[in-house]
């Protein structure tokens, strides 16, 4: 928020500079970004009258002037702007001055004729447009007609007042008008502060309930406010107002628009006015807006409404409660009776409504933060009393109430024994009492324990604690001694999850795979491939990038990211693997997503590089399995794991996936992904794999023994077998497993043929069989008996042809 030195000078005494006050106001208060004159790096800018125009002899739209600035002899200045006009006052910037951007005015002839400086609008000496008022958008500002010629312009423009520009944070929403900033600058400063609001007396003849009523659902709206004022006459205006608006960052807008807007900015009351002859009905309510209803707003948008945005309606949408009014009753140059609106809209309805349409205005940002419930009615009252000034109007008696929330000043109890034990301080019970009163608090005092008051005028005090803190603000943080705490120690550790997932990451690192972090929010698209179970998707309400709207759904899509980052870069081999959170929902219904943690690998390329002594080689299923195969047994499930393949997951090679099993539980898959998925995401062929770790940590586990070294020599038998070609090697394995008796320890396959000299439909298959007795010294007899049990489980149970 922009708030002016010299406005706050007005009713409080400050003898700091202004960049002093802003780092004063830094240190107690809220952050401040910049301290600023809008006359700052201006020069030679003086008001100049103009005194003979004439048309250019060779441009239609150029007209020589000579202006009067303050010099011996009138300077001739060629312009092009539409409203020029003898005998006005008006912006001159003569031959080398600065204006704004830092342009320097030269002489110069435009079309032949000499022109000696320029005739300015006010965004070209340093106004935004958004604040230039409209009657001056597309020409020359004139001055008011008792400038004198000569002067620099900006004290007529209030330029040289030093415009601090306040962070306001959350909690702080007093101190987004002249008036909360004021009371807190009194407090800091210990110095009185002389706020005052005078309101003309009604002149109107009639109550206003009698030209219009209203209600409010107090949920919506506890206090809402209407007050009539006739007969006014709306126009620009007068230029003390105007500057205390642009020098608010306000655009002036007319004398009854402007009244409402400085209304807020001094008292931080926002107020709307609509025009009284546009309301379709004069009974006005606060309600939530039907699916459907459509608002044009006084920014000439239209409005799609849904049932939890809050309006004020009479028949239909008038205006977005606490945000915005509807261009249907607006208030314009042919108005003659309007309506004030004050209120207070709840907060977080308010900032809700403004997110969802994009529409974050001064008063909501004030309504967000809360305002004084105390002073609704006295900021309606003061607006009608201003028109009637500014306006000639006559304000009608009385205010109609659609909600009337009693409002009392809060009383908080506190001990000084409290605040001293928090505050690590010995400041008396007088120096507290003393600050709350610097602060406009009433205290009682009843010896250790003080009753303190707390005016409407600072709703977030509500507790003790509030309390605690406005001592420590105006003591001074930097005068609160320095204190270790007094705590116990307690040793840090990690969780058994969290030993589990850093033990995860250290075994694939060891494995040759680099740890990814992708983003948890990703397109709707990506968000519902590879997916190991089904789920309702999560959808951000306000997402900033059309790429980060929905929560992911799997690892693996986010990895493949980094891959084609990775490869659009040259680097063709790229092993990665990730751990982190997917997002499951039931159903759109459930509120929170369910947190389920995964881990995911993907490869691409190879995982060696070309050296003298091998040559890289694509990864392939059965190297990713490995590496799988690996961290699963890390983890010492005491299940058994079993690989199943499968066609049925769209984004994977249907001929080389696999689901993975714990026993009959689905953990994950592993393959290749589909050709038409890599190419999508303009990648190199790449194998990848995806488990729910959260499982994997509830699994049972077998405790790690130590199994000691075999003393004695290990028996090796190899076993060939000719099988129909869709038996698996998982079921043969088993079968060698199950029927090789205690001592077989391993069983490799260690050649697979088909081809010529193998029959049509049959495949040649060769396992290596290992035999080891820890005990004794292992005799051929009994491994050939164990041999010809598992030769003729194969023949009995899968057809094997034993060669």
């Amino acid at each position: 928020m922009l708030i002016s030195y010299e406005w706050l000078k007005d009713y409080v005494q400050i003898k700091l500079s202004p960049e002093e006050l802003a780092n004063k106001i830094e240190k107690t208060s809220v952050e401040v970004d910049s301290v600023f004159k809008r006359s700052d790096g201006l020069k030679k800018i003086v008001v100049g009258q103009i005194l003979s125009i004439k048309d250019h002899p060779d441009a239609d739209h150029l007209h020589i002037t000579q202006v009067d600035v303050g010099e011996d002899e009138p300077i001739q200045i060629v312009c092009g702007a539409p409203n020029v006009e003898i005998g006005k006052k008006v912006i001159v910037a003569l031959s080398g001055a600065r204006i704004a951007d830092n342009v320097k005015i030269k002489k110069s002839k435009m079309r032949g004729v000499e022109s000696n400086g320029m005739l300015c609008a006010l965004d070209e000496i340093g106004f935004d447009k958004s604040l230039v008022p409209d009657e001056w958008k597309d020409g020359i500002y004139f001055l008011p007609d008792n400038a004198r010629v000569g002067d620099e312009v900006y004290n007529y423009l209030g330029m040289n007042e030093s415009l601090i520009d306040l962070d306001v944070t959350p909690n702080r929403g007093d101190m987004l008008s002249v008036r909360g900033t004021a009371y807190d600058l009194g407090a800091v400063f210990d110095e009185k502060v002389n706020f005052i609001e005078h309101a003309s007396a009604p002149t109107g003849t009639h109550d206003t309930d009698e030209l219009i009523s209203a209600k409010a659902d107090p949920n919506l709206a506890p206090i809402y406010k209407l007050k009539v004022v006739e007969n006014v006459d709306v126009k620009p205006s007068p230029l003390w107002l105007q500057i205390k608006l642009w020098n608010s960052g306000i655009k002036p807008i007319n004398n009854v628009v402007d009244i409402t807007n400085f209304i807020m900015v001094k008292v931080g009351q926002p107020m709307h006015a609509y025009d009284l002859d546009k309301l379709k009905s004069k009974d006005l309510e606060v309600r939530n807006a039907k699916d459907g209803e459509v608002i044009t707003t006084l920014d000439g948008n239209d409005r799609k409404l849904t049932s939890t945005d809050v309006v004020i309606a009479d028949d239909k949408p008038i205006a977005l409660a606490g945000l915005m009014g509807g261009k249907d009753t607006e208030v314009t140059s042919g108005t003659k009776n309007i309506v004030f609106e004050a209120g207070v809209f709840d907060p977080v309805k308010t900032r809700k409504m403004a997110q969802k349409q994009l529409l974050h205005t001064d008063a909501s940002q004030r309504f967000e933060r809360g305002v004084d419930h105390g002073n609704v009615e006295a900021a309606l009252e003061y607006a009608a009393g201003m028109a009637e000034d500014l306006a000639n109007g006559e304000s009608e008696q009385g205010v109609v109430n659609g909600s009337n929330e009693e409002v009392q000043p809060r009383v908080i109890s506190i001990s000084s024994s409290y605040i001293n034990h928090v505050l690590g301080t010995n400041l008396s019970v007088k120096e507290i009492v003393s600050i709350f009163k610097r602060l406009g608090f009433g205290v009682e005092e009843s010896g250790d324990n003080l009753t303190v008051t707390v005016p409407t005028r600072c709703w977030d005090l509500k507790i003790d604690a509030d309390l605690v803190e406005e001592v420590a603000r105006i003591y001074g943080y930097d005068n609160i001694p320095s204190t270790l705490p007094i705590t116990q120690t307690t040793e840090g550790g990690l969780t058994p999850k969290q030993e589990m997932i850093r033990k995860s990451r250290e075994t694939l690192e060891g494995l040759g795979l680099t740890h990814a972090m992708s983003y948890s929010l990703t397109t709707q698209e990506k968000a519902k491939m590879f997916m190991l179970r089904a789920s309702s998707e999560t959808p951000l309400q306000w997402p900033m990038t059309e790429d980060h709207a929905i929560l992911r759904m799997n690892l693996i899509s986010g990895l493949l990211d980094d891959v084609a980052y990775n490869q659009a870069r040259n680097v063709l081999n790229v092993p990665l693997y990730e751990q982190g959170r997917v997002f499951y929902k039931q159903d759109e219904d459930q509120v929170r997503p369910d947190e389920v943690e995964h881990i995911a690998g993907a490869i691409s390329g190879s995982l060696v590089s070309n050296s003298w002594d091998q040559k890289a080689k694509p990864v392939d299923f059965y190297q990713i399995k490995g590496i799988l195969e690996k961290y699963l047994a890390s983890l010492s499930l005491k299940g058994h794991i079993t690989y199943v393949s499968t066609d049925k997951m769209a984004d994977m090679h249907p001929g080389r996936t696999a689901l993975i099993k714990l026993d009959d539980h689905l953990i994950g898959f592993i393959g290749e992904v589909h050709p038409k998925v890599a190419k999508q995401f303009k990648i190199k062929e790449t194998y990848v794999f995806e488990l729910d770790l959260d499982y994997l940590y509830t699994a049972p586990k077998s405790g790690q023994q130590y199994q000691k070294v075999g003393q004695y020599p290990a028996i090796h038998r190899d076993i060939a077998m000719l099988v129909d070609e869709n038996v698996t090697n998982a079921e043969i394995n088993k079968l060698i497993t199950r029927r090789g008796g205690a001592y077989l320890q391993d069983a490799t396959v260690f050649d697979v043929y088909q081809g010529s000299n193998v029959p049509e439909g049959k495949k040649s298959i060769a396992y290596s069989l290992t035999f080891e007795d820890p005990n004794a010294t292992l005799k051929d007899e009994t491994v050939d008996k164990a041999v010809d049990k598992i030769q003729k489980r194969l023949t009995n149970e899968l057809n094997a042809e034993i060669r």
